[in-house]
Order: C-alpha cells, then structure tokens, then sequence
C-alpha cells in the first residue's frame, strides 16, 4: 500500500435532527470533508454513485468543488454506474474536471450495483438492455466513453460549418484514460479489466463464495489481472486499489461507535444480484493491533491503494478524526506516502 483515500457513500435523510443530514448538507460535508482530508495528506476522495435513493449521486459537482479547493489530492468516483450515463457527455465532464484538477482525477466506472428502481437505467433513456441486469448496455456505454476520453474522432464534421472530415470530443484532456477505473466484482470481470486497459478497482464485494478469506479472493483477483495486463502488452504499469471498512480506536468515541464492530469480525457470505458473494470484515481496534491485522491482509499488500470506506452521516468533524487517526497511527507502518509526496505510484504489473 502507498496511498489511502476515502469511499463515501453519501447517506442522507430528511434533516429532520441531529445526525440526520439532508442532501444539502451531506453535498457540502462531502466537500469540507474533501478538503480537509487533502491537508491531512490524505491520497484521494472518492464517492460511490447511486440513483433513486437518499445517497450521492451526481458526482461531478461535488468533486469539482473539492478539486477546486484543494492542490494533492485525487477526485474520483467508486463507481459511476454506466448504464445511466450519456457517455459522450459523461466523456466531456471528465475532460473538464481532470483539466481543472491538473491531472487529478481517479475515476471508477462499472456497471454498477443493484439499485432501488426496476431497470431504472431505461428512465434516464437508455433502453435496449438484453441483459435483465444492463450488463450489456453498460459496457456499451463503456466502450463510447473510453474512445471519447481516448481522443478518438467520433462523429463526421458538418462540411457547412466548416472542414470536413471527423471530430472528436471537447475538451480533451491528455492521459485521462490512464486514470480510468474499472470497478470489478469477479475474477472474469477483473481480467476484462486489465484487456480493456485501465486500473482495476477491487470492488467492496466479490461475488464468490468459495471458502477463501475476502482478501484472499481479492488477492487472486488481483494477480489474475496483473496475468492479463501482461498478457495484453500494455507499455504501462496500472493501479490497483481494494476498499475496506477500518477504524482506528483511539478514543472513547470511537469505542462507542465501532469497539463492538471490531470484535470477532469476521467476512460475511449472502447472495446479492442472485450471486453467493463474499463481503469483506470491519477492522476496528487500537492501532498497534490494526497495523498488525492490515499486514496480513493478502489483498492490502497487493494494493497499491486502499479505500476507507467513512460513515459520512457522523458528519465532517469525525470523519476527519477517522483519517487522521489513520494517517497518524496506522498508515505510515503499512508504507504510506503523503499526497504532497506526488502522484501514487503503482505496484509493479
């Protein structure tokens, strides 16, 4: 590991008390969190994007803002869901952002996780989806967005407006395609991953169930997609983050909220999207002992960065305590660079 950044999921409620925040209020605590996590020296901000629910879902505003505000740390996503999106104009705002940030963008793309409407990907106006799940049109939309981002030349030009011939997307932003994630749940996908060329991002679960720890099974994922990348003869090296749920217990506070977590925690099996999948444990407890249970965890080894999943509802103040405790105690053990240290650097392929 040599970077750590934080996966928000972006809850919100009716505003209706205290820790209850409404969406405008989760939108600028993602942001003031974002800044404060940049000064902490912390690696990246990323959201996970969901639509139809009480959670963040139109990420582009709310990472323009913290870019904005900040000088070191990356912008990025954990996933955008591609069967929403208009991908030449998702391809525009990417560009736009990643210019603004000076290279700082780090964004994951999937096609997503379960989502509260019924095919709600055909309310945005996208039908046509032979897979019940949108697998299909996601990848599609996948496939549209990369050439976009690539600056390929995508539509013929109107000879009446000018030269003929073909153009491609504006702006475009140079080298954003090699700070292009694609969020994997399974061996298989992890492997497309790496012939599509881009960086894999280990999903928050697997959908397998054979007996093998999490990060066991991450860790397989991630040496089948470092096979493939090989494989595949890409000329660079990619990155390779993995999330996980870690709370640094150096306070009563944080005893209150997570000591119970972290005792005997251990991976959970259920079936979601009609997989038996294996979702990864809670580490919480006294520094000394988390440097020591990180260590052996396979796939935070294998990781160039790691995602620490925050209960962004706590609010600002605590979630910063959370990634400073972090990048204080346990971080630095686990060979930690600081975002003023430059660009995260990947694991060899």
């Amino acid at each position: 590991m040599h970077a750590f950044g934080f996966l928000s999921f972006g809850h919100y409620g009716h505003g209706s008390g205290p820790g209850d925040p409404d969406a405008g209020q989760a939108l600028r605590d993602a942001v003031e969190i974002g800044v404060g996590a940049d000064e902490i020296g912390v690696n990246g901000a990323y959201f996970r994007v969901h639509h139809f629910a009480r959670q963040a879902a139109a990420p582009m505003p709310v990472l323009s803002a913290i870019a904005a505000r900040t000088r070191h740390i990356e912008v990025g996503t954990g996933v955008i869901d591609m069967r929403y999106e208009t991908p030449l104009q998702l391809a525009e705002e990417a560009a736009a952002l990643d210019l603004i940030s000076e290279g700082r963008v780090a964004l994951g793309v999937s096609r997503g996780s379960p989502e509260p409407a019924l095919r709600g990907w055909e309310a945005f106006g996208h039908t046509g989806a032979r897979d019940p799940r949108g697998a299909d049109i996601a990848r599609e939309h996948f496939d549209t967005f990369m050439s976009a981002i690539r600056g390929d030349q995508v539509v013929d030009a109107d000879p009446t407006q000018g030269p003929a011939g073909r153009l491609r997307v504006e702006p475009h932003s140079p080298g954003l395609d090699r700070r292009i994630w694609w969020g994997a749940g399974s061996r298989e996908t992890a492997e497309w991953t790496a012939r599509q060329g881009v960086n894999l991002m280990s999903s928050t679960l697997l959908t397998e169930a054979t007996g093998a720890s999490f990060g066991e099974l991450q860790r397989e994922q991630i040496e089948l997609y470092r096979a493939a990348w090989r494989e595949a003869g890409h000329d660079w090296a990619p990155r390779v983050s993995v999330s996980r749920s870690i709370f640094p217990i150096v306070s009563d506070l944080d005893r209150h909220f997570f000591g119970l977590q972290g005792q005997g925690s251990s991976d959970q099996v259920g079936v979601i999207d009609g997989f038996r999948s294996t979702f990864g444990k809670t580490y919480a407890a006294e520094p000394d002992v988390l440097v020591e249970q990180l260590k052996a965890d396979p796939a935070i080894e294998a990781a160039d960065t790691v995602m620490l999943t925050i209960p962004s509802q706590l609010g600002v103040d605590y979630n910063l305590h959370i990634l400073d405790s972090f990048a204080q105690h346990v971080a630095p053990e686990l060979g930690w660079r600081r975002n003023s240290d430059g660009p995260v650097e990947p694991l060899p392929a």
